[in-house]
């Protein structure tokens, strides 16, 4: 489970500061994927780098696993988000040199031991690959897939370490209509499968269906959240 509560972060603007994310309390539940959405410029995507321990807000608690990610060094920071936190990003960023598995297997690489974890990786990449619907596709690289499928690779490698959180933003924005519906299909699936606390940001509610709750986000401020339709 991931929780937020209380959170504000601020930037810079001259001799000002601009508040991102405004005293925002959230849950977000195992096994659940909680979508996050609002106008352009709302702190969406500041609240996800605050959850994924890429950011320090400047005040509150990010509890990961009732850790509190926030009082922790920047080491501890990212000992916590290799070990617990998956990331998509809105661009998958895969490594144009690298084939499917090894994009997998590259992660194994940056944990505290490599060997080890490069061999367990191995075993389970192809797996993990078959799990997000790319079986046979692993030794492809990234110019050789679809949009789709490198977003399905993404997804993959964000899934290497089992985290508990997966932090997934704006998957569907560089896909088509039936493209971001089976993307979306298969975060809610691996989601509830895996038991992980899903926090989604999106701009397209036309997608809504495969979420468990949707909160919207206005000024930095969070909205009560609203059920999504079965």
């Amino acid at each position: 489970m991931i929780t937020l509560d209380d959170v504000t972060l601020t930037f810079p603007d001259g001799d000002a500061r601009v508040t991102a994310v405004d005293h925002v309390t959230l849950a977000a539940p195992d096994g659940a994927v909680t979508g996050i959405t609002g106008p352009s410029g709302s702190g969406k995507s500041s609240l996800l780098a605050v959850a994924g321990t890429l950011i320090r807000p400047d005040s509150g608690r990010v509890l990961v696993d009732d850790v509190d990610a926030a009082a922790l060094t920047p080491r501890e920071a990212t000992a916590l988000r290799r070990e617990r936190i998956g990331i998509v990003f809105q661009q998958s960023n895969l490594l144009p040199s690298l084939t499917a598995r090894d994009q997998l297997l590259v992660m194994a690489e940056l944990g505290g031991d490599g060997r080890r974890l490069r061999a367990a990786v191995r075993e389970r990449a192809d797996e993990l690959l078959e799990e997000v619907g790319l079986a046979g596709q692993q030794h492809k690289r990234p110019a050789q897939l679809s949009g789709g499928q490198r977003q399905r690779v993404a997804i993959a490698r964000a899934l290497v370490a089992d985290p508990s959180v997966l932090l997934v933003d704006e998957p569907t924005s560089a896909l088509d209509q039936e493209r971001g519906a089976e993307i979306m299909e298969l975060v809610a699936r691996l989601t509830h499968e895996r038991g992980t606390a899903t926090l989604l940001v999106t701009h397209d509610l036309v997608h809504r269906n495969a979420l468990d709750a949707l909160v919207t986000v206005v000024d930095g401020r969070v909205v009560e959240p609203v059920l999504a339709p079965a």
